[in-house]
């Protein structure tokens, strides 16, 4: 009895696909010693105009959500915790579009 969200998870089990014995895979050709595939670096790393996009988009929202929590103080009000609370989020956020710009995730040291 009850609501669905009360009762517990049950997990879900996916069935593996049969596979194909009529096409023999080519076997790999490797040196001794070597690794079997190369690292592949993530696809959105070194993409420059995806990180310009995002960057500034998060920086312009960032000094939205800024100018939006000062317009009260402009017309006189006091401003209330929520309101510093949320200059402070709209701050945090224009910080992050510089982080983006300027030095993207995987960059800033060496791993290995």
């Amino acid at each position: 009895m009850g609501s669905f969200v009360s009762q517990p998870l049950e997990p879900v089990k996916f069935v593996a696909p049969p596979e194909t014995t009529s096409t023999p895979k080519p076997a790999q050709v490797t040196a001794p010693g070597a690794p079997a595939s190369p690292a592949q670096a993530p696809l959105f790393n070194n993409c420059w105009s995806c990180r310009v996009l995002s960057g500034s988009g998060l920086i312009g929202a960032g000094g939205y959500v800024y100018w939006m929590a000062r317009k009260p103080m402009k017309l006189g009000y006091p401003p209330g915790p929520g309101t510093i609370a949320q200059m402070i989020f709209g701050i945090s956020i224009a910080c992050w579009g510089v982080v983006i710009l300027s030095d993207p995730k995987g960059k800033a040291f060496r791993t290995g």
